[in-house]
């Protein structure tokens, strides 16, 4: 069993300036853009065929399969999304729509419990017959982790019985025993499913399906290699990546380090740590806590992207974090966020001493600094600002011309898409953004309270009757986050919140008296009996940061990048003018900080003077013997990067040059 359990969204109310902007933009906005998307309705956009599939798989239509095989998981983040948003606020017309889509995918189902659109249009004898590539138990995955969320906003059973069906079939089919199927999904997500459904059913078997493919995943012998030989599939990444594409080069608890698809890497992460911290398996934890290292340690960009390499949207190697060619996709940002969360939830977290302590972080607020990292930044960059353009790959450094030029760099765009053919990245960012109270906070079994993100909203903590938790925050821009505890009646827990990794000093007062709560791995603690009108009041120094990278990331030798608080910096061409490549910045440069409530939704800026590399050149000139540089001053302007792409097409990077002073 799980040491600590995130709050349920029927217990919080987030109203933060900063994320309550964005909740209302996934309910008014994302959502029915994305609903429009998935009935090929949005002019000038790819195609999706989602709904058209499952109407010709209904029989509504007449039709075949059409898009790509793995387009039935789009509906199911769609829909996930829809419940996490009902959880929070009734909307009639949101739920009218959801309830009429899942009326026409449940009347796709075939007899036996089977639904997946791709092999009912083509051919339901060669179900189960491509794991490898053909996602089928990828999209049960999405579609099963969909009908629990609306069953839990809704209390509404028709989609979740279905998916239910549907999981029982496979169940039947795929085990070790030896009548059945020993393969595993090509592209990890059912086993994330799986552990929701045992949560809310405590049917063992559902615990045991997603332990099952989490072990069998490259065992000898490879069922991959089998599955291909006997019925004749190719494999397009034999001669690059292998089998670790799927994650299934070797055995999950021998992994050296990350490698392969990204997003199926932190999908298969989270689901080994659920179904560690359901059973209390402990190679299956160590092997959890080694990857995260060396993803966060040697393979996690400054903005919490993941997936450097293009070439199988992959892993490369340790410290290879090239800025211009990342793959950096939102989807991976986000299931590292999910993976984080999973930690969270299944390792142990010792009780603080309640006298004060030195500040030590230790493993256990890593986590949440990461999910942290990853969400203000790379998952934020995902999605424009007006909520209906999207980007798969998220640069750190853009050039418009090379990305349009260079084919090396193709996949990089320097405008938000209006939708993709694949686009599993935004109905993904709708369902993270639409659960965010999920990530906010966790209990434990003793009572004890954890607040990993400062977000502001009421959230009900059950701890000997209910004890209603209201944080006020202007965070991210600022750092003082007030936190009024108000139980139903005096009762004594211990109350931790994260000492973010960024912060080097911070002050806490209790009813206005100043404190020194207790430290443990990265989480302050303050345990007393709580009553009606205490509030903790944490003040966070959130000065500009000026960051380096390791030496070993050849990319930003002698380059910095700026943040402040959890939120890192760009400069764009639309602040600072093209050639962002001749900027330097002197050490010792003194930062001004601004909030502008007019500029990209209202951020924080960060202005400074620089220096700008005189290139007094003709244009005919390629080589010339050196001379001393040139410097002229030059006044430049950082933006969050997350809100870069939205003031139309130019140049972008987070590191630039630093110069050392002699």
């Amino acid at each position: 069993m799980n040491h600590f359990s995130s709050f349920k969204l029927s217990q919080a109310q987030i109203t933060d300036p900063f994320w309550g902007r964005y909740l209302e933009l996934v309910r008014t906005k994302v959502l029915p853009y994305q609903w429009e998307a998935l009935n090929d309705r949005i002019p000038g956009a790819e195609p999706s065929y989602c709904m058209y599939n499952f109407k010709a798989a209904a029989g509504l239509i007449k039709g075949g399969h059409k898009g790509p095989v793995f387009q039935d998981s789009d509906f199911g983040k769609w829909v996930e999304a829809v419940g996490y948003v009902l959880s929070g606020k009734r909307d009639p017309l949101l739920e009218k729509t959801a309830d009429e889509a899942i009326d026409i995918v449940c009347a796709a189902q075939r007899p036996d419990g089977y639904l997946n659109t791709y092999y009912t249009l083509t051919d339901l004898n060669k179900r189960w017959t491509n794991l490898m590539d053909h996602h089928e138990l990828y999209c049960l995955g999405h579609l099963l982790e969909g009908a629990i969320a609306y069953y839990e906003a809704t209390g509404k059973n028709k989609f979740l019985n279905a998916m239910i069906r549907y999981t029982d079939l496979v169940e039947k089919n795929f085990g070790p025993e030896p009548e059945k199927l020993k393969g595993y999904p090509g592209h990890p997500e059912l086993e994330l499913a799986l552990i929701k459904l045992y949560r809310i059913t405590l049917n063992e078997r559902y615990l045991y399906l997603a332990q099952f493919f989490i072990d069998r995943r490259g065992q000898a012998p490879l069922y991959f290699e089998e599955e291909t030989r006997k019925h004749g599939n190719g494999n397009g990444w034999s001669g690059s990546h292998s089998f670790h594409y799927y994650q299934a080069g070797m055995p999950v608890r021998e992994l050296p380090d990350a490698r392969g698809h990204a997003v199926r890497m932190v999908y298969l992460l989270c689901g080994m740590a659920g179904v560690a911290g359901e059973t209390g398996d402990t190679s299956l934890m160590d092997a959890c806590e080694r990857l995260w290292k060396n993803i966060t340690g040697r393979q996690m960009y400054i903005t919490g992207a993941v997936g450097s390499l293009p070439h199988g949207e992959a892993f490369s190697f340790d410290y290879d974090l090239p800025n211009d060619t990342i793959y950096g996709e939102t989807c991976a940002a986000i299931g590292l966020i999910f993976f984080a969360r999973a930690l969270l939830e299944a390792a142990p977290l010792e009780a603080a001493p309640l006298e004060a302590a030195p500040l030590e972080r230790a493993p256990g607020s890593c986590y949440a600094d990461v999910m942290e990292r990853a969400l203000y930044n790379a998952v934020l960059s995902g999605m424009s600002l007006d909520g209906n353009r999207f980007f798969y790959v998220n640069p750190l450094e853009v050039w418009p011309r090379a990305c349009e030029r260079d084919f090396s760099k193709n996949h990089v765009k320097i405008e938000r898409q209006k939708w993709f053919g694949c686009a599993c990245c935004p109905p993904n960012l709708a369902r993270l953004l639409a659960s965010l109270a999920h990530y906010a906070f966790t209990s434990s079994f003793d009572g004890s309270l954890l607040m990993h993100l400062f977000i502001g909203g009421e959230f009900i903590h059950k701890t000997g009757g209910d004890a209603v938790i209201s944080v006020k925050t202007r965070y991210p821009w600022e750092g003082t986050v007030a936190v009024a505890i108000s139980p139903e009646k005096p009762v004594k827990f211990r109350y931790a919140f994260r000492i973010p990794s960024w912060c080097e000093t911070y002050g806490v007062t209790l009813n206005g008296e100043a404190v020194s709560p207790g430290v443990d791995r990265g989480y302050a603690f303050l345990t007393r009996e709580w009553k009606k009108g205490d509030v903790i009041e944490i003040t966070f120094d959130m000065p500009v940061r000026v960051n380096e990278a390791n030496p070993a990331v050849r990319e930003n030798a002698g380059k910095i990048a700026l943040s402040r608080g959890p939120i890192v910096y760009c400069l764009e061409e639309a602040d600072n003018g093209p050639n962002l490549h001749l900027l330097y910045l002197p050490s010792g440069s003194e930062f001004k900080t601004e909030f502008k409530e007019n500029l990209l939704g209202g951020v924080e800026t960060i202005t400074a003077d620089a220096l700008v590399l005189r290139n007094d050149w003709p244009e005919d000139a390629l080589y010339r013997k050196a001379s001393p540089p040139v410097y002229n001053p030059k006044t430049i302007t950082w933006i969050p990067y997350y809100a870069w792409a939205n003031r139309g097409k130019g140049e972008m990077r987070v590191w630039m040059n630093r110069l050392l002073n002699s």
